[in-house]
């Protein structure tokens, strides 16, 4: 059995359509249909049972996965090693990052890491959607949710607190949030997925709450989000990293302080594919994010506490 062949049958499974394979493995599909074929030809039995939008394994075909991925990997890995003995760690790693975490708290990681790896080439995406890891053809993303999807591996980076905050002039003139109805005849400025009314859940005292509401200045740019806040244009709506600098240094003033608010999640993770092989880049910039991303909430809550708001 050819082992390119089955490293091949594995990158197809893994995919789920031929077209997209041969897309990942920029291939035409054609090719991709005529080694599949002489595959199962040197073993004599069919693999996939091919259909225009997906492909589905017979029994023979989940067995052969099982163990082609494996040995997929161990091939992948020694080829690896052979690779950079004597070398620096070099490789090639796509990041999708959420907008707001991304600019304002990762890219200061991400530098650090060119720096320590210069021959790592990042290729950086910034995005709010929770898309399909294959088809965006990324190694890793990072998203704020409540639940991972099941079909991801998932690790948790950290906790995600949205706060109501006003500048101190905007609330010098202004009346604030006092309850939770309040924020319905405030001009709010924060986040929202375009064309989707925005929905914020509430909990306090064991109790949620769910509450519709209408930005009257809504952006996928925290930084922009900021500077609005920051001009007083109305009560902001953010997660709490955003205005941290802002509420140390007397800025802004919160409200709602008793509510543990949330938008779009309450948790950030970094994801990836099950049985997908990460190089060695991925698993190092994945051991780096983490360490950093526990760093940083370390010294984030001791931030906060000190500021006595967050």
């Amino acid at each position: 059995m050819d082992p390119n062949s089955l490293a091949l049958f594995v990158d197809i499974v893994e995919a789920g359509n031929l077209s997209l394979a041969a897309r990942n493995m920029k291939m035409s599909r054609a090719n991709i249909s005529y080694h599949l074929t002489q595959l199962e030809k040197s073993i004599g039995q069919q693999l996939m049972r091919r259909t225009s939008r997906r492909v589905e394994l017979t029994e023979v075909g989940e067995r052969l996965y099982q163990h082609g991925r494996v040995i997929r990997d161990e091939l992948m890995a020694a080829r690896e090693s052979v690779a950079l003995f004597g070398k620096t760690l070099h490789g090639s790693v796509r990041l999708s990052l959420p907008t707001g975490f991304g600019h304002l708290v990762m890219s200061s990681w991400l530098i650090d890491f060119k720096r320590m790896y210069p021959d790592i080439a990042l290729d950086l995406l910034f995005d709010n959607h929770v898309d399909d890891l294959l088809r965006e053809e990324v190694d890793l993303t990072i998203r704020v949710m409540s639940e991972p999807p099941q079909q991801m591996v998932a690790i948790e980076l950290a906790k995600v607190r949205y706060v109501v905050c006003a500048s101190m002039g905007y609330a010098d003139c202004n009346p604030m949030p006092v309850t939770l109805d309040d924020l319905a005849r405030t001009p709010l400025v924060t986040s929202a997925v375009a064309g989707r009314e925005l929905r914020i859940s509430a909990y306090r005292d064991g109790q949620r709450h769910e509450l519709a509401l209408r930005p009257t200045l809504a952006s996928e740019n925290f930084q922009f989000l900021r500077e609005a806040i920051l001009a007083g244009l109305g009560v902001g709506l953010v997660p709490d990293y955003v205005i941290a600098q802002d509420l140390a240094e007397r800025h802004v003033k919160t409200a709602l302080d008793d509510w543990r608010l949330s938008v779009f999640g309450t948790r950030m993770f970094l994801l990836r594919l099950p049985g997908r092989y990460q190089t060695l880049a991925t698993r190092t910039l994945i051991d780096f994010i983490v360490q950093k991303a526990r760093a940083w909430t370390s010294q984030f809550d001791k931030g906060c506490n000190g500021a006595g708001q967050l």
